[in-house]
C-alpha cells in the first residue's frame, strides 16, 4: 500500500510530528511504504501563505521539493486525468484542495493520510488513527 499526504499531515509531518497519531507516524517512517507529497499541497501551502493565512509554511514554501525528497517521500504532479476527476466530484465537499488530493489518491490507487473525515463525502477513507 501506498500513501498520499494531505497537505496538514505533511505540514505536521516536517514540523509538529507528534500531532500525527503514533500508528501514522510509524507507517510513514517505514523504509518499505511509499509516501507522495502533492503538488496539490505546494499550491495550496503558496496560495495561503502569499494571503497571509499560512505564515508558518514559510519554509516550505520556499524549499518544498527539497524538504520533500529530505523526508524520503516522492512528488505526486497534477495530471490532466487527476483534474478531471476533481472538477467532477459532487458539490458537498467545496475544498478545491481536498477535491484534487482526493482525485489524485483515487487515480493512483494511493490511500490518503488526513485528519479530515470531510473527504469521505468524496469517497476517500482517510488514513488517521
Amino acid at each position: 500500500m501506498s500513501y498520499l499526504l494531505d497537505t496538514h499531515a505533511l505540514f505536521w509531518w516536517v514540523y509538529f510530528p507528534e500531532l500525527l497519531p503514533a500508528k501514522v507516524r510509524e507507517t510513514l517512517g517505514d523504509a518499505d511504504i511509499q509516501v507522495f507529497a502533492s503538488a496539490v499541497s505546494a499550491y495550496e501551502m503558496s496560495y495561503k501563505h502569499y494571503r497571509g493565512r499560512w505564515p508558518e509554511a514559510e519554509l516550505l514554501v520556499g524549499a518544498f521539493e527539497e524538504l520533500v525528497a529530505s523526508e524520503g517521500f516522492d512528488l505526486l504532479p497534477m495530471s490532466a486525468r487527476h483534474a478531471i476527476r476533481a472538477g467532477s466530484y459532487d458539490r458537498q465537499h467545496r475544498d478545491p484542495f481536498d477535491r484534487m488530493l482526493v482525485a489524485q489518491a483515487a487515480i493512483e490507487d494511493l490511500r490518503i493520510v488526513s485528519s479530515d473525515k470531510g473527504l469521505r463525502l468524496l469517497g476517500a477513507e482517510p488514513v488517521w488513527a
